[in-house]
């Protein structure tokens, strides 16, 4: 998922795909959901990640977009009200096999450090959405959950393999993921010489 440009206008067209989608897709043992639109995925954390960027960027809506938001902000809190132990459930499957997908990255940057240069920017979006998914869950979730030493190994080998670099999506982004709590966004791995 390319984020240069970024726009409000797909973010909200995949948002309410997402959530007119919501059930039957919340009960079904499939994780990644298809929508009728090809540019996205249906999953909790792909919902949150439009959400908070939608909502961080609320000035920039015109008004029959903002009252869009609000009413899929309502469907969406309906479905995870109603099919709340399925949803959570969900969020726990999304977030152990997007952290399982980067860890695969990971290793596969040792085997080829070139490649894991070329192919960092889907991942950097997989560590945002784990991070947007456990903002979600209650803290003794997250303790209980077996996610914490998984979300450790990941972000350990990040760092081993990322530096220091611009801003990775859209500027427009930015006040939306500050530096210090998305770190991997303001990073890259290096090619080697």
């Amino acid at each position: 998922m390319a984020e240069n440009p970024y726009s409000i206008e797909q973010d909200l067209t995949e948002l309410k795909a997402m959530v007119e989608m919501l059930v039957p897709y919340i009960y079904e043992d499939e994780l990644y959901g298809k929508l009728r639109i090809t540019t996205a995925r249906l999953t909790p954390g792909a919902m949150l990640l439009r959400f908070r960027r939608l909502n961080a960027l609320r000035d920039r809506l015109s008004q029959a977009e903002a009252d869009l938001l609000l009413k899929l902000h309502d469907q969406h809190a309906k479905v995870r009200a109603e099919w709340g132990v399925a949803y959570a459930k969900k969020m726990l499957r999304e977030a152990e096999a997007r952290l399982r997908d980067i860890q695969t990255y990971l290793d596969e940057c040792r085997e080829d450090p070139r490649a894991c240069a070329n192919a960092y920017l889907p991942e950097a979006l997989r560590r945002t959405i784990v991070a947007e998914r456990l903002a979600e869950l209650p803290p003794s979730d997250f303790e209980g959950s077996g996610l914490k030493p998984k979300l450790g190994k990941v972000d350990g080998g990040l760092r081993g393999n990322i530096q220091e670099a611009p801003f990775l999506w859209d500027e427009v982004l930015r006040p939306v993921y500050p530096q210090d709590s998305f770190w991997w966004l303001y990073g890259r791995p290096q090619p080697p010489e």
